[in-house]
């Protein structure tokens, strides 16, 4: 059984660790796991694999009414310095495996959820196929990237996707739902918290590996020369919709390029990214955030929407950033 006396987390927090006993972990870390690597733990973690009782998580969570969080790779996640008090799912190596089939009409790729965007982009590209290209330079993983509906250059994840494996916590079961029930939107869709995508089919082109590898320098290269390394999670807020004036450049007319507050900064090359210090804060990552999304509002007269998942934060410091997914906080 969990040991759960010296955790200081929510009563529901503390039902489903009982309930799940050995199969989870308490206080495990979680900031650091994500790409700006500040933040605290989890309370409570499940590592997914071919092997977990899916039945026992599913009722943990239906009868602690836990907070759920799904991880990924953490490429698109801000966890506060108190951590999240709920329970984080985690989806281990099983789910990490890559089948390509050149033969068929058109070319799939079945790859698991856990699997790198980069790596699977490379992948693709070696095996003869295109139009994965743009995925080299986004640091997350497929089953993140199909939640988000990750993208960039031009394409996203809706344009090649054909199916999802979705494993729902709430009901208990996986089911196969092809692209037109996802909800797939501009940086989002109707996965929900406690839904898993735990495998995902992608239809592909035939294409030709040098000119698939030559591409794959070009985006690289153009990532390393606008957009910064570092502790960041890439861009924070969404383009506005009409598409006038991209997030990054109302930013910059705001003259906030180089803005630090404590151990956070809006980044010199790219307005759109804020970096973390190493061994910083992820509350001064927040509270700049907010900041950036005040300024843009009242210099331009835009509501910025962003595109991070803040987990764990006190609702008052948030309630000025317009659209936060408020399901983790």
């Amino acid at each position: 059984m969990a040991d759960t006396s010296e955790v200081p987390w929510s009563d529901e927090t503390r039902a489903a660790a009982e309930i799940l006993g050995d199969v989870a972990a308490m206080n495990r870390p979680l900031g650091r796991r994500t790409t700006y690597r500040v933040g605290g733990p989890a309370a409570v973690t499940v590592e997914l694999t071919d092997h977990t009782d899916v039945a026992l998580v599913s009722e943990a969570i239906r009868r602690s009414g836990v907070k759920v969080l799904v991880l990924g790779r953490g490429s698109n996640l801000l966890v506060s310095d108190r951590g999240f008090d709920g329970l984080v799912l985690d989806l281990g190596e099983d789910f990490a495996r890559v089948t390509i089939d050149t033969d068929g009409r058109p070319p799939k790729v079945v790859a698991g959820g856990q699997v790198l965007l980069p790596v699977l982009a490379r992948r693709t590209v070696a095996a003869g196929l295109t139009g994965f290209e743009w995925a080299v330079g986004v640091p997350g993983s497929l089953g993140g990237a199909v939640r988000m509906n990750a993208g960039g250059h031009g394409s996203d994840i809706s344009e090649v996707l054909e199916s999802a494996r979705v494993l729902d916590l709430d009901a208990g079961r996986v089911a196969v739902r092809c692209r037109d029930s996802l909800g797939l939107r501009f940086r989002g869709s109707e996965v929900g918290p406690a839904q898993v995508v735990l495998e995902a089919t992608l239809r592909l082109r035939p294409g030709d590996v040098a000119s698939g590898e030559e591409k794959l320098s070009e985006i690289v290269a153009w990532r390393r020369d606008h957009q910064p390394g570092g502790q960041n999670a890439g861009s924070v807020f969404v383009n506005p919709d009409d598409g006038s004036v991209p997030a990054g450049l109302l930013i910059d007319r705001s003259g906030l390029k180089g803005m630090r507050l404590g151990t956070a900064e809006v980044s010199e090359k790219h307005a759109n990214f804020i970096q973390a210090d190493e061994g910083g804060s992820a509350e001064d990552v927040a509270r700049l955030m907010v900041y950036v999304a005040d300024r843009v509002s009242r210099d331009h007269g835009v509501h910025l929407r962003t595109e991070i998942r803040l987990v764990g934060f006190d609702p008052e410091l948030l309630g000025r950033l317009a659209a936060v997914n408020r399901e983790y906080l």
